[in-house]
Formats: structure tokens, sequence, C-alpha cells
């Protein structure tokens, strides 16, 4: 017979084990819900009410696909700020029974799953969902979903094969001896090189996007919050939008029969949007004085104050990188959870980190849809098409997926990267984080300087009146001296 320690050992780690899945699974169907309503807020209705029963069913699957893979993405952005926060709680309540459930194991467990899943979208399940929807079967076969399904596998392993032999090829030019391992071993040496490759791709992605989003948050923000009566007129605005709707208004009721058939939608689009600011613009009117004039300037200070502390933090691990070996991004298998902050400055420090992760984060897919390149992606409420929220979830995807290596390269956090997360290749290549951090401040800086500069000129010629004058008209020659004559004026 086995000993009762063996036995009570056994079954404390069954119950563990157990609770661990529990939690998990709580965790992934709120993600879950919260991405289906995000997804349907966005998706074209049309697309899921067809008559053909078959395209609607094949857009569906498609739409679930879609569904997991945000609810990974948001997973994937959550596990630093918590891991951050769990260690946190466990430091001010070591001892603290109701937060038994609240370990390393848990933490390690939800990064890991993390890993699985995200690989698992970006290579089977979206690719799948693409293809799934753009198939029709093969000639000759019999139609419906089972004939696309056959016609989306066949092409998905000729793609997997194809991508496979890409990164293989990569590998053997790169290192021959891990090329070679890496036939005989594939979930060993081949996936993680593969994702390595990925996260690399995600991480640059960020480089690029997260600058000119932190520069185009001010502005994102000065849109949504009611500005002080100096900085805008919005009996201006309104009267120009009534004008504007009125107009409109005449042509949808009094115009000729064949304009109607040609552009009624087009107007009609028009004259919902131009309803729908004013209603915006007649909520900020009447919007209080504290608002309009606390707000605006609180908000802008606010993320002023966010990324200077970014920039700084990134020139202090420039610094710190020179002189010191643990500032090098690593991975962590035992997170010893509980034994000491993350942060010199302790539970305050910490709070700043998980802020400062997030804020990174929304900037990141703010500079992405403001970006040239992907400004096409950009999703449209109610009028979203199935493979633009594909092209959405794979994007969104690869951002979140490199933001725990992106926050510990950049020394935001010095929580260790948990899992295969630490496994990449290029983590330990001194040369590449030491460049990559002085491209992210560089870039950061220069973007953050001509922001501040263009909006304050920008400002001041709205504040003085100049954005009326003729193009003809060259504001450089004004004097100064009728400039605030007319500024007075406009106070009086």
């Amino acid at each position: 017979m086995e000993a009762p320690e063996d036995v009570s050992v056994r079954e404390q780690l069954f119950h563990d084990r157990v609770r661990e899945t529990i939690i998990c699974v709580l965790v992934f169907v709120c993600l879950y819900i919260v991405s289906y309503l995000v997804i349907t807020h966005y998706k074209r209705t049309a697309e899921f009410t067809l008559d053909d029963s078959e395209d609607a069913t094949v857009n569906k699957i498609a739409l679930w696909l879609c569904t997991f893979t945000l609810s990974v993405s948001v997973g994937a952005v959550l596990l630093l700020p918590l891991s951050i926060l769990s260690n946190e709680v466990l430091l001010s309540f070591p001892q603290s029974y109701y937060m038994q459930w609240l370990n390393g194991s848990l933490i390690h467990e939800l990064w890991n799953l993390v890993f699985l899943f995200s690989n698992l979208s970006l290579v089977i399940l979206l690719p799948f969902a693409y293809f799934f929807t753009e198939s029709e079967g093969f000639a000759g076969s019999k139609k419906g979903v089972l004939g696309r399904l056959y016609e989306t596998a066949v092409v998905l392993f000729l793609l997997t094969l194809l991508v496979l032999g890409m990164v293989w090829v990569a590998s053997a030019i790169l290192d021959d001896s891990m090329a070679r391992q890496s036939l005989y071993d594939l979930w060993e040496y081949y996936l993680p090189y593969l994702y390595s490759c990925i996260s690399l791709l995600g991480v640059l992605l960020l480089l690029l996007c997260t600058p000119l989003g932190l520069s185009r948050m001010f502005s994102v923000t000065g849109s949504l919050l009611v500005k002080p009566r100096l900085l805008e007129d919005l009996d201006e605005t309104l009267s120009c939008v009534h004008f504007e709707e009125a107009s409109l208004s005449r042509k949808l009721n009094s115009g000729t029969s064949c304009w109607i058939n040609l552009n009624a939608e087009v107007l009609r689009n028009q004259f919902v949007n131009i309803q729908a600011r004013r209603i915006v613009l007649e909520m900020r009117k009447k919007a209080s004085p504290w608002q309009r004039n606390l707000g605006y300037p609180l908000a802008m200070l606010l993320l002023l104050a966010l990324t200077v502390v970014c920039v700084l933090i990134v020139c202090y691990h420039v610094v710190e990188l020179l002189f010191d070996d643990s500032a090098m991004p690593r991975g962590m298998q035992d997170p010893l959870l509980g034994a000491a902050s993350f942060s010199m400055f302790g539970s305050l420090g910490a709070a700043v980190q998980v802020v400062l992760i997030l804020y990174l984060m929304i900037s990141s897919v703010v500079g992405f849809y403001s970006s040239p390149l992907f400004v096409g992606l950009r999703p449209h409420a109610q009028d979203t098409t199935l493979t633009q929220i594909i092209g959405n979830c794979v994007s969104l995807l690869v951002l979140s997926s490199a933001l725990p290596v992106f926050s510990r390269s950049l020394g935001i956090t010095r929580f260790d990267l948990l899992g295969d997360f630490g496994r990449y290749n290029w983590l330990g290549n001194f040369h590449i984080v030491f460049l990559y951090n002085i491209l992210f401040a560089g870039l950061t800086s220069a973007c953050l300087i001509n922001t501040l500069t263009w909006t304050v000129q920008k400002e001041l010629i709205r504040a003085f009146g100049l954005h009326k004058l003729p193009l003809t008209v060259s504001r450089s020659t004004i004097p100064l001296r009728l400039l605030l004559a007319n500024e007075q004026s406009k106070i009086q």
C-alpha cells in the first residue's frame, strides 16, 4: 500500500491541477465573450445573413476562429501586467488563505497556453479561415461545405510545407548544425525557430508603429475630449455642420430620379455621418467648464508624462546594458513570485510598469492603423468585411504576442520571460538588443518633438484666427500687434 504522505501529495497535486485548469478556462471564456462582442460590433451583417446557407456557415466558422484568435491576442497583452500584479499581491499578502490559488505554477501555465495558442492561431487557424472563405471546392468534386473543407486542407498542407521549407533553408544558411537537428526534431527546434522569426518580425513592427502611435495619441485623445474655447470654436464648427446637413437634405429630397438612383446610398451615408457628428458637437457644447478647461490639459499632460517616462526608462536601460549583464532579456523556467518586487520603487513602480506596458500597446495599435501601409485594414463599425477581420486578427496577434519581448527588451520591466517566450534565438544577441533600444529612443524622441512643435504651431494659428485667411495671404507678414488686437476683440 502507498504511504499516506504520498497519497496526500498526489491529491494536492491533482487538486492544484484541476484548480489551474478551471481558472484558465474561466479566463479564456471571459476573453472569448469580450472578443465576440468586439467583432460583432465591426462585422458586416450582410455577410452572415445570406440566402446561401453554405456561404453563411463558412463565414460563421471563420468568425469563430477569428474570435478565438482575438481572445488569444488579448490574453497575450495581459500576460505581463497580470504577472507583475500577481507578484505584488503575493508580496503584500504572503500568508493569505484567499491568495493560495495565485502562484507561479498558474502564471507559468498561462504563459505556456498563450504561446501554444498563438502558434496555433498564426500558423493554422487564421490561414485556414482565409482559405476556407475563399475556397469553392475542386472541379468535379461534390459541392458543399465538405468540398470546400477538403480544398482548404490541401492548400493549407501545401502552404505549410512551403513555409517550413523556407525556414529550413534560412536556418541552414545561418546555422547548419541547427538545420540538421531540426529535420529530426521538428517540435524541439523547427517550430521554436519559426516562431522566433515571427516574433522578431512583430518586435520590428512594434519598433515602427509605437513611436508613430505615441505621437498620434495626442491628436486622437484631443479629438475625443472637449478643448478649451481658446483652442476650438465649437459654435463655428456646429454652424458649418448645420449648413452641410441642410445641403445634403435638400439633395436627397429634391434631386432627380436619375440622381437618386445613382447616388442615393452615398448621400444617405454622408447624411447619417453628418447627423452623428452634429450630435457629438452638441454634446461637447454642453460640457461643463471644468470638463472643458481642466480635462483636456490634464489629459495632454498625462500623455506627455507617460511618453517622457518611457523614453527616460529606455535611455537608462541603454546605459544599463553597457555595464550590467542582467539587463539583457532572458528566459525563466521557474518563476519565484512573491520573493521580491520587480521594480526598485516597490508596488508603485510595478503599477507604473503595468500602465506603461498597456500604454505602449495602445500606442502601437494607434500607430499601426495610422500608418499609410496598413490604413486600409482599419475596421469600421458594421462595415468590415470578413477578409479585413482576418487581416486585423493576424496583425493584432503579431503585435500582442511580441509585446512581452518588446517590453522586456526595452527595460520597461525586469520580469523575465516565462516558458517558450524566453527561447528566442536573437534575445541573447547584445548588438540587436542595444541597437533596438537606441532606435526606439531616437524615433520616439523625434516623433514627440515633431508632434509638439507642430501642435503648438497649429493651435496658435487656430487661436489667432489665421486658419481663416486665404492661402494667398502670407501669415508671416502680419504684425504681432494686429494678431494680439484680433485676439483681444474675439475675447471681448
